[in-house]
Order: C-alpha cells, then structure tokens, then sequence
C-alpha cells in the first residue's frame, strides 16, 4: 500500500455495514449503522510522548465518530489517531 500514516494515526478498513431489512422495507446508506470494528491496514511511527503500540493486521474497535473517512484509489478508509482506538480483538 502506498498510503502511510503519519506519527500516531493509523489506517483502518471497516468492515462493512450490516444491512438489515424488514418486510421489504429498503434501507438507504446514509441510515445504515456506521461500523466499529475494522483491520489496521498501516500504523504511523508514533511520537515522542506515545509509542506505536498497534500494528499492521490488528483488528480494533473504535468510536463511532472516530477518524476521517477517505478514499483513496477508490476504496473508503478510516485514518486515526491511536488514541482513538478503543481495544484489539483477540
């Protein structure tokens, strides 16, 4: 990947959003749930006051609001801060 963040960010892949329906009812993307999980794809070196303690493969959760979405070669990405990291799965 050509994408690397910079001191304590990190760059995460959502999963994908669970869509649900019922009775027919069609869900438009802006009401689906925004994921709160997803796979670090590349960390920062961190900074002088706080190490890089995540590393590339982890899979995390995060806030709801957490990070910036941007796309980058057509596919949506989270970049972070590793503060905003809640816990690693597993």
């Amino acid at each position: 990947m050509n994408l690397k963040p910079l001191a304590d960010r990190v760059l995460i892949q959502p999963t994908a959003a669970e869509e649900v329906t019922m009775s027919g009812i069609i869900i438009p993307d802006s009401a689906k749930e925004k994921p709160l999980k997803g796979k670090i794809l590349a960390v920062g070196k961190g900074t002088k006051d706080e190490e890089m303690v995540l590393k590339e493969g982890d899979e995390v959760l995060y806030g709801k609001y957490a990070g910036t979405e941007i796309e980058f070669e057509g596919v949506k990405y989270l970049i972070m801060r590793q503060s905003d990291v809640f816990a690693v799965i597993g």
